[in-house]
């Protein structure tokens, strides 16, 4: 059947006088009518084309039904980049943040979270603002990295081997700039593995030299020690929110302390994970005995 035949029979078939689809649509004929298959000008000038690839019009297209407008597909997604985030920390209020700010510049970063607060204190509100932001952006599938002009803007010792627990779990990476520790690293690289290990010697270095101090106050009759801060309430609660899978800084600012000087404060990431890691090697000790 040819082209002209094909129309000719269309046109007969199809009870509407006219098409409203635009003109050039293919899903109109030659003729302004509905057209029963899809087509191109170019379909009908090669017949065989037009056999093989032949798509039949859906139902809203038949013959003798009122055109609309279909939905258009979805666009297909931007490929996944790379985000880097600054952050940039002053312990006082009198110390500038320029010379931070400006290497994170320098290197291409514009989307910087600066504050002026000691690792000491509970909250660093602008670096949970910069977690949370890379966060958001991974879950979309795009790769993070957290840049900082030196490990120590972060934290130090266990504080940031918290942060690097909670970044390795949510597949962030770290750069910094100078220090130490300068270069770009993959959350699942080296450099967590070995500030995790360093952490742990820290951690048990501390606590021998603890315990050394406390049995000297004992042999000279001393009282040692104060209100505990973690109770059997906040490791229960601890490990609820664990088995969500939240991270230690989550799991934290859900957290109160009950009792003692800091009662109505929250516990620190480092004090939560101690916890849940003494929890844990006790847990593993009794079922060895068992």
């Amino acid at each position: 059947m040819s082209d002209d035949d094909f129309l000719s029979v269309e046109a007969n078939d199809c009870p509407m006088s006219s098409c409203a689809a635009p003109a050039g649509s293919p899903c109109r004929t030659g003729r302004g009518k509905a057209a029963a298959q899809y087509h191109t000008a170019r379909f009908r000038l090669v017949p065989r084309l037009a056999k093989a690839l032949s798509v039949p019009v859906p139902p809203l297209r038949r013959p003798g039904s009122a055109w609309v407008e279909l939905p258009r597909p979805a666009t297909a997604a931007a490929t996944a980049g790379h985000v880097r985030i600054g952050y940039a920390r002053a312990s006082t209020a009198r110390q500038s943040l320029d010379t931070q700010a400006d290497s994170l510049r320098a290197v291409g970063v514009t989307r910087i979270f600066a504050e002026k607060v000691s690792t000491r204190a509970l909250t660093r509100p602008e670096l949970d603002k910069a977690v949370a932001l890379a966060r958001e952006i991974r879950a979309s599938g795009a790769a993070v990295t957290i840049v900082v002009h030196e490990h120590k803007r972060l934290g130090r010792g266990i504080e940031l081997a918290a942060l690097a627990e909670q970044l390795r779990a949510d597949g962030i990476g770290l750069e910094f700039l100078t220090g130490e520790l300068q270069g770009s690293h993959d959350p699942s690289g080296v450099m967590f593995t070995v500030l995790a290990a360093l952490s742990g010697m820290e951690r048990e270095y501390i606590r021998d030299r603890t315990l050394e101090g406390h049995e000297s106050a004992r042999a000279r009759g001393k009282s040692i020690g104060g209100a505990a801060v973690t109770d059997e309430a906040m490791l229960a609660a601890a490990l609820h929110l664990r088995a969500q899978e939240l991270s230690l800084r989550d799991i934290a600012s859900r957290l109160v302390i009950a009792t003692g000087k800091k009662k109505g404060q929250r516990p620190s990431p480092a004090t939560v994970m101690r916890m849940l890691r003494e929890h844990d090697e006790k847990t593993t000790a009794a079922s060895v005995v068992a």
